[in-house]
């Protein structure tokens, strides 16, 4: 999970790559990423090295020897194809014409080889041309069908990204609309709970101010023998209810006010 790239670009949706600033932005992070890019001498040495022995043939191991070891490319050999006479020291060993006549006449049958192959070519040459024109006329035609079915495979691909895409953008869209009003309930709730607790402090403060001073001494306690006892008014009772009937609501309102949050 640590390697794995995770592409949430969507091209077909998203805008502003052609704003001011985007082009630049993207530059720099390239020339930062280039920065701390260390290259090595040679970057493929955690590779193993790969095994080609089993497909190197005999002249081509003596052509890698021969450029490893830096030596120049033999030149082609003409010498099969002249007609040297005996040299002039062996002009009267019967030998040396010998091998002389040998090589004329392998010389004069390689000739005759050629020429037959070129009779051959006049006569089939045409016909053998046709034949690989329409093999290779049908290959063509071949390769131009897959090209069609891959390009076509390909339009479905992007068509489909295309959709997808569009797909999530709408949704993306209606979820980002949903949270930003959920968002903005979020404020007018919080905004209210404050409310709520200044309307609270300040029946508070008002309660305290309605309750009889308490100058640290223990009332008395009544005898009351079994009965109840009777307590007078002094017309401050009727208030201190009110208040309390006050902060009873405000405590729920407050309730459904949290409870509709945690809901959200």
């Amino acid at each position: 999970m640590a390697d794995e790239v995770i592409v949430d670009a969507l091209p077909y949706i998203d805008h502003g790559y052609d704003d001011v600033g985007v082009r630049e932005s993207a530059l720099a992070m390239v020339e930062e990423e280039c920065r701390r890019y260390r290259p090595t001498k040679n970057y493929l040495d955690h590779l193993p090295l790969p095994a080609s022995s089993p497909f190197e043939t005999p002249l081509m191991i003596n052509e890698f020897e021969r450029i490893q070891n830096r030596l120049p490319m033999e030149t082609l050999s003409m010498k099969r194809y002249e007609l040297p006479p005996p040299p002039s020291g062996k002009l009267s060993e019967v030998s040396a014409w010998q091998e002389s006549i040998e090589n004329s006449m392998a010389q004069l049958e390689h000739q005759w080889v050629r020429s037959l192959n070129l009779e051959l070519m006049l006569d089939y040459g045409t016909e053998a041309w046709k034949s690989y024109l329409e093999v290779f006329t049908a290959m063509q035609a071949k390769a131009q069908i897959q090209l069609q079915h891959i390009k076509k495979d390909i339009q479905d691909v992007n068509w489909q990204r295309k959709q997808a895409q569009t797909e999530a953008g709408e949704k993306l869209r209606a979820l980002e609309a949903h949270w930003v009003l959920l968002v903005s309930k979020n404020y007018e709730i919080e905004t209210e709970c404050v409310e709520l607790e200044k309307v609270v402090q300040a029946a508070r403060e008002q309660l305290d101010k309605l309750a009889p001073p308490n100058n640290g001494e223990t009332p008395p306690t009544e005898q009351t023998n079994g009965h109840v006892p009777t307590t007078e008014s002094n017309g401050n009772d009727g208030a201190v209810s009110d208040v309390d009937n006050d902060i009873d609501e405000d405590n729920a309102e407050e309730e459904e006010q949290d409870e509709s949050t945690n809901e959200t």
